[in-house]
């Protein structure tokens, strides 16, 4: 059985990870931003006992090493980090230069920049040192984006920060391997969360669904499943890899 805090769990991909380590037998500190009552609705649907609701902003530096020591606290440790916690793409942060203001845009870079990469950063820390500390082996994974390699115009801060997380997860893949710590990240393509809904059933609906030749969007499960894996111990000789999970919609060359 593994302890495992998972960022950004109240809903969409954080819930449905959540829903797959407790599933394989695990224990899970259900993270939420600001969203309780969704987190609530996560910590209900997770199988076994000892879970655990863990409140906090991730893009505060004291609230992330917070984050860490209360789900230390409540499991007796932590094993397993899925840095999932994200500001994502929405109407709220669309920035596109050439009709975004100044201090709009300097707003919404910083706000991306502090939860996206440097909360992901300052958390992998906090449970890097804790394993460290403890003489333990454990997983960090990090749910990064295909924007990270396609390009995100409409949202540039977001495809530079997932960007930036996936070469801090190789980075770090490097520096904590001495320790048995692995790192991998995921890159996922558009997936049909909650959130995607309204967008999906909409008129651009079609579109979206056509970018990948399969004619569909990813199901959170898929990446929960993925993630599932590269935390396993069978997976350490994955250290450093980052995993696409676009449905063929994107192609790295």
């Amino acid at each position: 059985m593994s302890r495992v805090l998972v960022t950004g769990a109240s809903r969409g991909i954080g819930r449905a990870v959540a829903v797959a380590f407790a599933a394989r037998g695990d224990q899970v500190a259900v993270h939420y931003a600001s969203a309780r009552a969704d987190a609530e609705e996560t910590l209900s649907r997770l199988a076994g006992a000892g879970h655990t609701l863990v409140g906090g902003d991730v893009g505060d530096p004291g609230a992330a090493a917070g984050i860490v020591a209360t789900a230390v606290e409540a499991l007796g440790g932590v094993d397993v980090l899925v840095n999932n916690a994200a500001v994502a793409p929405g109407d709220d942060t669309l920035h596109r230069v050439a009709e975004v203001g100044y201090e709009e845009w300097q707003r919404i870079w910083r706000r991306m920049l502090d939860v996206d990469l440097l909360g992901a950063a300052n958390l992998t820390w906090c449970v890097a040192r804790h394993l460290i500390e403890r003489g333990a082996p454990g997983s960090i994974v990090n749910v990064g984006s295909r924007g990270a390699f396609r390009g995100e115009p409409d949202f540039p801060a977001y495809g530079a920060a997932k960007a930036g997380l996936h070469a801090f997860g190789q980075s770090m893949a490097v520096a904590l391997a001495p320790h048995r710590i692995s790192v991998t990240s995921v890159a996922p393509g558009f997936i049909g969360t909650e959130r995607q809904n309204e967008k999906l059933a909409g008129p651009g609906g079609d579109a979206v669904l056509a970018q990948s030749p399969f004619g569909r969007v990813g199901t959170p499960e898929e990446v929960a499943a993925a993630v599932l894996y590269l935390s396993s111990p069978e997976a350490l000789w994955s250290s450093g890899t980052v995993l696409d999970l676009n449905g063929a919609s994107y192609l790295r060359t």
